[in-house]
């Protein structure tokens, strides 16, 4: 039985895992958009929803806990003073995926996770 088990494995190990969505967390937060396979799509919105969560609360402290997640500086500054303050009147739903054709290569379904407007 698969009780309390949440998320993905996505057939990596755990620091493999960890390090791919912080990555694609970055990538999103960059690029606004993002285009990958369908499960790492809804992984990564977990994770990019729960840092736009902290990072609108704008302290020092929320800059942290993101920081260990974004490691670019660059791309951790537009999150607190643009993409936070975006979001500010809003309780969630921050990304959106948009389901794509099966790549070709292996038929693995596709999606583009993007950051709402």
């Amino acid at each position: 039985m698969r009780h309390n088990l949440k998320g993905r494995k996505l057939g990596r190990t755990t620091a493999h895992r960890e390090a791919m969505l912080n990555n694609m967390v970055t990538s999103l937060f960059e690029h606004e958009r993002i285009k990958t396979t369908l499960p790492k799509s809804k992984e990564l919105r977990r994770t990019a929803e729960r840092l736009i969560t902290i990072a609108k609360r704008g302290d020092l402290h929320s800059r942290r806990i993101v920081a260990r997640r974004v490691r670019n500086n660059e791309v951790l500054k537009k999150l607190f003073d643009n993409i936070g303050p975006r979001y500010a009147n809003r309780n969630g739903g921050y990304t959106r995926i948009i389901k794509l054709n099966n790549r070709f290569g292996d038929r693995a379904p596709m999606s583009i996770i993007e950051l709402v407007e």
